[in-house]
């Protein structure tokens, strides 16, 4: 009887000290930028709650028409990743998903500037969300994932900012390369404004191979980069250029074609993989 009673007691302490992880996916931050209040979603780790220490982030974004709580409900995130740090493959991390699909669709600012969600992402959200949690601030504990429109983010946001990401994981990537009636056939769809002069800077910034044609190639290069794309995905031939033209100007990348398509049963595959690739930048070598 007392050994049972001993046992029972270290069961309760046991329980009492379980680590689970934690999902918020209503959470908020003003923008002065947008003038309004913007959602994102956070994971926190299981040790988060019983530790003092700090945590390397990931800015994980998702596609066009899902927001914030996309990669949370379909994506499966708290699932995933808490399987990935419980079998080893990757190291416990903040995981930040904000939402752009309020207002506007999108992660960027529009080529007149009347709306800015890329400066509104670096300028407040970054600031803001790893003020509000333990997260190691410095560019080696930083990465940047997504999906589809996601994966676009997570191209162009690492493109021009290589100084503030080790790591960028874009998965079937809207990485398009379009030439100037292309686009300017979108932006009219799209009841986009914009003068002659903004359209010709717009292009630059938004077509992924001239992007590339312009950026800091030894900046670039210190960015860890993993590129995925189903074989069945229609995006399959922007993400293959943008490969070729990697290799073209030998900047070092992991490129994945994968059996699948542009949905989520691909995505939720890709997820192990972007966690145990971005936790690889985070470790000492």
């Amino acid at each position: 009887m007392k050994r049972l009673l001993i046992f029972t007691l270290i069961l309760i302490s046991l329980n009492s000290y379980a680590q689970t992880s934690q999902v918020f996916d209503a959470e908020t931050v003003h923008s002065e930028i947008l003038n309004m209040d913007r959602k994102y979603a956070v994971y926190l780790p299981p040790s988060y709650e019983t530790s003092a220490r700090s945590y390397p982030v990931l800015y994980l974004l998702h596609g066009g028409g899902d927001d914030q709580t996309g990669w949370v409900q379909f994506g499966e995130v708290q699932r995933i990743a808490d399987k990935a740090f419980d079998d080893m493959i990757a190291t416990e991390m903040i995981i930040i998903m904000p939402d752009a699909d309020t207002g506007k669709r999108g992660y960027f600012n529009t080529p007149d500037n009347t709306w800015r969600y890329e400066d509104f992402f670096f300028e407040e959200l970054v600031p803001y969300v790893e003020n509000k949690y333990r997260i190691k601030s410095e560019k080696r504990y930083r990465a940047v994932a997504g999906l589809s429109m996601g994966g676009g983010g997570s191209y162009f946001y690492a493109m021009r900012h290589p100084e503030l990401f080790s790591s960028a994981c874009p998965l079937s990537a809207s990485v398009r390369n379009y030439d100037k009636e292309t686009l300017k056939s979108w932006l009219d769809r799209t009841n986009t404004t914009y003068t002659e002069a903004q359209l010709n800077t717009y292009l630059e910034k938004q077509s992924s191979l001239r992007m590339l044609e312009n950026a800091d190639l030894d900046a670039i290069k210190k960015v860890k980069w993993y590129f995925s794309c189903g074989d069945d995905d229609f995006l399959y031939e922007g993400n293959s250029l943008v490969h070729i033209a990697f290799r073209q100007k030998e900047i070092a990348h992991e490129f994945r074609i994968q059996d699948g398509a542009h949905n989520w049963t691909y995505w939720r595959t890709e997820l192990p993989n972007v966690l145990e690739f971005v936790s690889d930048t985070f470790h000492q070598k």
